[in-house]
């Protein structure tokens, strides 16, 4: 089973990857993956070893609080009109025998029902019906959807949270900046009353500088708070090592300061504090806690705006009547109005009316598109045309296309990348070795140096303060987080971290040929017919005898046999072979439909007629797929079915090419198609006459060259070889789109998404180098300078108030640079 978990407490990567271990060391737990960015926590485990309730325990043992998110439509609604324990009880009785009520829970002292329920099942509305049926009222929703509702929940949060540190930052700020104008304008020359001089009164000018300084510590208390339990825990994080740097300057200062009041050489001890150095790096990292912050508060902005996409009300259509409801009440079978402009409330079918649909927020396609009687339409597009449309519900809630798009954009910004796994290694024995790093220095400084022991505090604190787990913790998950909601704007899916940093790896992409490199919309193109055969006849009889086969070029034979307006005879019996034909008994005649191979095996007469097999060669080299026809034994006649290639499968298949990609086409045609189909597209390599469970198997071919191997197909028939390659490309046309297909999915049926795919992951996996680079070479390079190496050398130290600017900046640089992929745009 799999649970998801918020997680609060975590600051850095080295609380992440110590509670991923923590997790993933529980028996039971087969697989723990911690998302620092998402500040969640998804664990796959065995229901009989362990449960939510015992990963809970050992989160909180580790140090942080957490929480299950329990996936579902929960609302609370008032109830009004109960007088005693039997109300409740009876009323809680009615809501959990309803179809679709997963738990419902009433409570008298509160006078409300917490409802959980399938939104699939049932709706508000009904649910409100059958509290009234019960003799009760309820009164106006506390909650919306639930994926709304947390993700509003979870803003809330963060601007709460960012309230907080700006408001903490500002408090620090106007401590901290006077006590550096005491402490350090007195060495620009700048006077200072004698009240507080370091020459004319050394105990004032030490006391005022407490005086700022322990504001400023309170102010930034959560370092302590956090940091001091988690060393003694033996779990150190980023704030212990704050918490460690600070607190060691502050104590000396004011060790020193007790000296000065002693009368012990007050002047000497006056210029020996460093109370302006606990209070700058409290300051200065909390100025980067809240850049940070703001900054990731970003990432999810895609997320957001699909959030925004559905409407707080519909209009539901009732006996003849227009009422304003509540989204939340519209239910699978309601019939709503979309008038021009309006947004689509709830997945439906179109049965009235006719407009232009934008899909654009969740296909990335700029075009309306055209809906009429028959036609799907998605919750969140907006009805752009000049007429309304009248919609009957199919689904709401999470079940709606815009629901699952959000879902799977929000595990894909919770998964990891591969690329993540160095740092999530070295974020584990990050701080203990720096710990490790800073005692070491200071030491070597104190005992094998003549510096003084307040130089080797100062290295103490540097390398302390200077350290900064938190970027290499940030510099994957927020550049998947904006690297998946930049795809979802375009209307490409990607569903993992894994998949997109697979995608940039691609050396080899096999498309299937009909709907992904043609429109998937085969016609008749010519008939031939041999001897006396009347062409009209043999159209009829092949459309009947089609009219059972799911293929679609039997579509194509269907329609044409439609067009002509004759009656189609009746099929007494039907026989299909998968990749070959049918055999079936239509119009008194015994009929055989498939390729030539089929025919052959069926021992039919007349398959060396010169003209018949000049048709089928004429044909083939026009890219046609000849479609043979036996009639009661003998051949018939053949028909040409055309699939017109994509106009951008040309393009996309020669920029592929410019990105040293090599293009290979499977399908079921004769060579001769294949060939004529793929010269058009540009085409490196056909497999022709492949048969539909063979697909699979060419996939594993290219793999085992060598080769990291993308499968590009509808997503339904191509399944099995999607899951073969090593990245599954699913495409579809619009909201029609079968989204848990494939790794990525395209929701327009644009090949030109498969180059979006590629560039977006290469433009991600580079953001991630990028992030992981700044993140080591601030730690690599800032560490060693910090411990003082370029002193030993003749060089400076590196000041502990640089050091915390040089700390605060990593994240907040890592956090910016993946914020660039927010403006990425195909190539």
């Amino acid at each position: 089973m799999n649970a998801i978990f918020e997680v609060k407490g975590m600051t850095c990567s080295a609380c992440s990857s110590r509670l991923e271990r923590v997790i993933g060391n529980m028996d039971g737990v087969d697989n723990a993956t911690v998302n620092l960015a998402t500040e969640t926590l998804s664990v796959d485990y065995d229901s009989g070893k362990t449960s939510p309730a015992d990963i809970i325990q050992a989160v909180k043992m580790a140090g942080f609080e957490a929480s299950e998110k329990i996936e579902g439509t929960e609302l609370t609604l008032p109830i009004s009109g109960m007088t005693c324990s039997a109300c409740s009880s009876r009323l809680e009785r009615v809501l959990n025998a309803a179809d679709g009520m997963i738990l419902a829970q009433v409570n008298l002292a509160t006078e409300s029902a917490a409802i959980k329920f399938n939104s699939a099942d049932t709706s508000l509305r009904e649910i409100r019906q059958l509290i009234s049926n019960a003799g009760f009222k309820s009164g106006e929703i506390k909650s919306s959807l639930n994926a709304k509702k947390n993700f509003d929940e979870r803003r809330e949060q963060n601007e709460a949270k960012l309230t907080v540190l700006k408001n903490k930052l500002i408090y620090a700020l106007s401590f901290t900046v006077p006590l550096l104008i005491i402490t350090m304008g007195h060495m620009a020359g700048m006077p200072l009353p004698d009240i507080i001089s370091p020459h004319e009164s050394p105990l004032g000018f030490a006391f005022i500088q407490l005086a700022l300084t322990a504001p400023v510590l309170w102010f930034g208390r959560d370092f302590y708070l956090h940091g001091f339990p988690n060393l003694f825990r033996g779990a150190p994080n980023m704030d212990s090592l704050i918490a460690v740097g600070t607190s060691a300057a502050f104590i000396y200062s004011l060790w020193n300061m007790i000296e000065i009041g002693m009368g012990i050489d007050p002047q000497a001890k006056a210029m020996d504090l460093y109370f302006e150095s606990a209070a700058t790096i409290i300051a200065l990292i909390s100025l980067g806690k809240y850049q940070e912050v703001r900054a990731r508060s970003r990432t999810s902005e895609a997320i957001e705006k699909l959030m925004d996409l559905t409407p707080a009300k519909a209009i539901l259509l009732l006996d003849g009547e227009q009422i304003s409801t509540p989204v939340e009440e519209i239910g699978p079978g309601d019939c709503i109005l979309i008038r021009p402009g309006d947004r689509v409330a709830a997945d439906g079918k179109v049965y009235e009316g006719h407009s232009d649909i934008d899909e654009s927020m969740l296909t990335g396609e700029s075009m309306p598109v055209s809906k009429s009687p028959g036609a799907d339409v998605a919750s969140g597009t907006v009805n752009t045309g000049g007429g309304a449309l009248k919609v009957r519900v199919v689904n709401i809630g999470e079940n709606t296309v815009l629901s699952r798009i959000i879902k799977l954009v929000q595990e894909a910004q919770g998964s990891k990348a591969p690329i993540s796994s160095l740092a999530d290694t070295v974020s584990f024995y990050f701080v203990p070795t720096v710990m490790a790093i800073g005692i070491a220095a200071a030491l070597g400084w104190f005992f094998f140096s003549t510096e003084p022991f307040t130089f080797a505090l100062r290295i103490f604190i540097s390398v302390m303060v200077i350290a900064c787990p938190c970027a290499m913790g940030l510099a994957t998950p927020t550049a998947i987080m904006v690297g998946t909601g930049r795809g979802a704007q375009l209307g490409v899916l990607v569903k993992s971290g894994e998949a997109l940093e697979t995608a940039g790896k691609i050396d080899t992409i096999i498309f299937d040929k009909t709907g992904t490199l043609t429109y998937g919309k085969p016609e008749v193109a010519e008939i031939f017919t041999v001897a006396d055969e009347d062409s009209t006849e043999l159209v009829a009889l092949a459309g009947s005898a089609e009219k059972q086969s799911e293929h679609p070029l039997a579509r194509a034979v269907v329609r044409a046999a439609e067009n002509q307006g004759t009656p189609l005879p009746e099929t007494t019996s039907f026989y299909a072979v998968s990749g070959l034909g049918i055999n079936t008994e239509t119009g008194g005649h015994s009929l055989l439909l498939g390729n030539r191979k089929f025919l052959e095996q069926n021992f039919t007469a007349g398959l060396d007629n010169k003209d018949a097999n000049e048709a089928a060669l004429r044909f083939a080299a026009a890219g046609q797929s000849p479609l043979y026809i036996a009639k009661n034994g003998k051949l018939a006649g053949i028909l040409a079915i055309a699939d017109r290639i994509k106009e951008e499968t040309a393009d996309t298949v020669k920029k592929l090419h410019d990105l040293g990609v090599k293009t290979i086409m499977l399908t079921g045609d004769n060579e001769k198609v294949a060939h004529a189909i793929a010269e058009k597209a540009g085409i490196d390599q056909v497999i022709a006459q492949v048969m539909p469970d063979r697909k699979a198997a060419e996939v594993n071919k290219e793999k085992a060259k060598g080769h990291k191997v993308a499968m590009v197909g509808d997503g339904i028939n191509d399944a099995p070889a999607l899951a073969s390659a090593d990245l599954g490309i699913a495409m579809g046309t619009g909201i029609d789109v079968a989204i848990e297909s494939g790794d990525v999915v395209l929701m327009k049926g644009d090949l030109s998404g498969v180059l979006t795919a590629l560039s977006l992951s290469r433009a991600t996996v580079r953001n991630i180098k990028q992030n992981l680079f700044w993140a080591f070479a601030f730690n690599v390079l800032g560490i060693p300078v910090a411990a003082g190496l370029l002193h030993v050398f003749g060089g400076p130290t590196l000041s502990p108030m640089f050091a915390a600017a040089a700390m605060s900046l990593s994240s907040v640089t890592v956090v910016t640079n993946a914020l660039r992929l927010k403006f990425f745009k195909p190539e």
